[in-house]
């Protein structure tokens, strides 16, 4: 699959990168996150990049849950389990985990439907800024550090009536934000469809920290610089 350019194996572990990561977040998922360029002193591989290799390994399921418990530095050795269990963990060679995955129902292994799906996903997953985040931000009066923008992906998880996928496409259903003091919490719920048939549904979580009091101005230039980096990538 085309997920495999991104990561290295080497026996039994699994590293990606500075430049895999960036280039999966850039040019497949167009996200342009300052946390994922090159340099970044707090850089992290994209969540989207984790559910991509995960979903490419293990295949799909009616149900699945994805729970982001760590943040993976490039280079970082990740341990994919060989045993296809209901419930599973991707660590590093000390044990910390970094993705705890879960499913239920009927299974069907990687295939184009499958790649198409994990396209559609992180493509949609990929604009949740500015196109989503900054009309939520507005609604509620907050917005993030433009400065040192901080939002996290916590969870995301999926239930599919169907399998086998033709041309699977994903269509925002709802949104909302709670706010608690400096931290928000956003839900992306989403529909999946294949040709114009409603097939599932999704929704996807995210903290979002260090709010402060909405700035038009501020989140203006935020939103014309992360169009303009966009507008310079290609798309794989």
């Amino acid at each position: 699959m085309f997920i495999d350019q991104f990561a290295s194996q080497s026996g039994a572990q699994l590293s990606i990168n500075v430049h895999q990561a960036s280039q999966f977040a850039k040019s497949v998922s167009g996200d342009f996150n300052p946390i994922h360029d090159p340099g970044n002193r707090r850089f992290c591989v994209p969540g989207d990049l984790l559910f991509a290799l995960a979903v490419e390994r293990y295949g799909l399921a009616n149900s699945m849950a994805f729970h982001f418990s760590g943040l993976v530095s490039a280079d970082t050795p990740l341990i994919f389990p060989f045993e296809q269990s209901d419930q599973f963990q991707i660590l590093d060679g000390r044990g910390k985990e970094y993705l705890r995955v879960s499913r239920d129902g009927e299974r069907i292994s990687a295939n184009a439907g499958v790649e198409e799906l994990i396209r559609a996903y992180v493509r949609f997953s990929g604009q949740n800024f500015p196109h989503i985040l900054v009309p939520l931000m507005t609604e509620q009066n907050v917005m993030i550090n433009a400065q040192r923008p901080l939002v996290i992906y916590q969870s995301m998880s999926l239930q599919l009536d169907k399998l086998n996928l033709t041309k699977p496409t994903l269509k925002l259903s709802k949104t909302t934000l709670k706010i608690n003091g400096k931290r928000g919490d956003a839900h992306l719920c989403f529909d999946v469809l294949d040709g114009p048939t409603l097939i599932g549904r999704g929704v996807k979580h995210l903290i979002l920290s260090g709010l402060r009091p909405f700035d038009q101005g501020a989140v203006d230039i935020m939103v014309s610089d992360y169009l303009g980096w966009q507008s310079e990538h290609s798309y794989l």
